[in-house]
Parts: structure tokens; C-alpha cells; sequence
């Protein structure tokens, strides 16, 4: 099963300033076993993604950034990437802010997919979200 792991960091981030979660660029970065995220990585230049070169974009709609009865929840609509060539291997789907400056993309969690997932010229991985708790919750 794939689970929701977060980066150390994202938490001193949210606390800082560093995300307005409901304007940034959410986007999704892809990588291999021997670029494994660990949760002190602070910043994509902290990893080594995947080529993008034949992928579709990878940035991720929002579909609410808000609170409930001071539950704030950041739901995002899944997003399908398509291989329009080969794709080198991945394990990892990376989630950031491609938004600020400083710290530019800071991290904000990561998904383990267990194994390598391989695409060829038309193959689709399609990346589900919680669309009813959400990406992550914040009481």
C-alpha cells in the first residue's frame, strides 16, 4: 500500500511562511531507488529526479485549500501522467512547492510505490489522492 510520508522540514515551513498552500504550484517530482527521499531532505536539490522529457506536466490541481471546524485540509484532484516515450524507471512520487524562492521547491512529502514503476510511449500512471481528507490535514 502507498502511504503518505512527510518531510521533517515541511512542518518548520508551514510554521514559517515558506507555503501559501492555496496559490503555490503544487507539483509532483519522480525518482528512482538510488535517490530515495528520506524525511530530512528540505529541497528538491536535496534529490535526484527522474528526466521529465517524456512525461506530461507535472503540476497538480488543487481542488480546495481551506478549513473546516479548524481542520485545514489541502485536497488535490489525482493527476495522470502520460509517457509520450520511454521513461526511465521510479519508485518515488515526491510532492512540492514549486512556488517560493527561498528556500526554492520546498518539500512537502513523498509516496513509496514499493517497486520500480517502468512507462513506455503511451503507458499511463495515474497518482490518486485522498480527494475527502486530503493530501494532508492540519488540527
Amino acid at each position: 500500500m502507498v502511504t503518505y510520508n512527510k518531510f521533517n522540514q515541511f512542518v518548520e515551513d508551514i510554521a514559517n511562511g515558506v507555503h501559501n498552500l492555496s496559490s503555490g504550484a503544487i507539483t509532483v517530482a519522480l525518482t528512482a531507488t538510488a535517490n530515495a527521499p528520506v524525511a530530512t531532505n528540505e529541497v528538491l536539490a536535496d534529490l535526484t529526479p527522474i528526466a521529465y522529457t517524456n512525461l506530461s506536466a507535472l503540476l497538480i490541481t488543487k481542488t480546495s485549500s481551506l478549513q473546516v471546524s479548524g481542520t485545514y485540509s489541502l485536497i488535490l484532484a489525482d493527476l495522470t501522467l502520460t509517457a509520450s516515450g520511454a521513461v526511465a524507471p521510479f519508485q518515488y512520487v515526491v510532492i512540492y512547492n514549486d512556488t517560493p524562492s527561498s528556500p526554492a521547491n520546498p518539500l512537502i512529502c513523498w509516496f513509496n510505490y514499493g517497486s520500480a514503476v517502468t512507462l513506455a510511449s503511451g503507458d499511463q500512471f495515474v497518482i490518486n489522492f485522498d480527494n475527502v481528507q486530503g493530501l494532508f490535514q492540519i488540527a
